[in-house]
């Protein structure tokens, strides 16, 4: 597993409820643990324009690049600062980088990233760069002709990323997230809502009757996970019940069920807003955890 981690991911966010500072925590003591190591670490350039515009519109990207307060961008219920904007194009290319190593085979876990709900005209749920999307057309255009499978299991659907790849038959999107919450949901290639208060072995059961038949119909050559931790039972913008064991039970799943057809990997860390921080930092590491087990150096 190579991991991907730049302290330009960081930004002040002017009091926000998302933990940016998660990234640079998990990193740390992945570090300290000596999971992470200079071999093993990369550090991201930033996405370009050129880049982002495989997505986004250049309206859009215009309103970005100014700063303005308009529609596209007021949608996002975050603060609009070139500094956040920097971090974002950061992240983004950490992303880039992740697909890139995993377009090669192997594996690889951006310390950032899973910004699924910005659409290619606008922002939305704290997002203005959708990163899985900008990653993916990036190898696309760069030559990668394999299949795609998007397994995004952070508890809120991913919209954006939905409608970003309704027409491309190479890019099958998986959602699995609270029903009765946050976004209006778009249609994804397989979506399943979940019930509030779902627990471990319900959504166990049925993350793994939903993995069967995907992979009977649809053979990807990479997995990417959008590895979300806000399906915890403390987490404050959620309400779904998994605990931590929950957790590590989904992404021994996910990331085995990779390893076993043969598929490369990219883990992003998308959302997570436990009441107790350190609560998100440990779910976050044991996803990483697992795909180094799975996909050692």
């Amino acid at each position: 597993m190579k991991y991907i981690y730049s302290e330009e991911y960081l930004a002040d966010l002017q009091g926000h409820i998302f933990p940016i500072q998660k990234y640079k925590m998990v990193f740390e003591q992945l570090k300290d643990e000596e999971i992470i190591t200079e071999m093993n670490l990369i550090k991201p350039e930033k996405a370009s324009w050129d880049d982002i515009s495989l997505v986004h519109t250049n309206e859009y990207i215009t309103d970005m690049k100014l700063l303005r307060p308009t529609v596209r961008t007021l949608s996002s219920e975050m603060a609009l600062t070139e500094e956040i904007i920097e971090a974002f194009r950061f992240g983004t290319g950490g992303s880039i980088t992740a697909c890139r190593i995993a377009s090669e085979g192997g594996g690889a876990a951006n310390i950032g990233g899973g910004l699924h709900h910005a659409f290619p005209d606008h922002a939305e749920g704290f997002c203005y760069i959708n990163d899985i999307a900008v990653g993916i057309r990036v190898i696309q255009r760069d030559g990668f002709k394999g299949k795609i499978l998007i397994v995004d299991l952070d508890l809120h659907q991913g919209n954006g990323t939905a409608v970003i790849f309704q027409n491309d038959p190479t890019v099958f999107t998986f959602s699995m997230h609270q029903e009765h919450n946050y976004p209006i949901k778009e249609k994804s290639n397989y979506d399943i809502g979940l019930r509030d208060g779902c627990g471990d072995d319900e959504y166990i059961n049925l993350l793994d009757e939903a993995l069967e038949k995907i992979l009977s119909e649809f053979h990807p050559d990479m997995v990417v996970y959008v590895a979300g931790s806000d399906p915890y039972i403390f987490d404050q913008l959620g309400g779904l019940a998994l605990t931590t064991e929950g957790l590590i039970r989904r992404d021994e799943k996910v990331i085995s069920t990779a390893k076993n057809i043969g598929s490369s990997l990219v883990i992003l860390l998308a959302g997570g807003y436990a009441t107790e921080i350190d609560d998100t930092i440990e779910i976050h590491k044991n996803t990483l955890k697992i795909g180094e087990k799975f996909y050692p150096n």
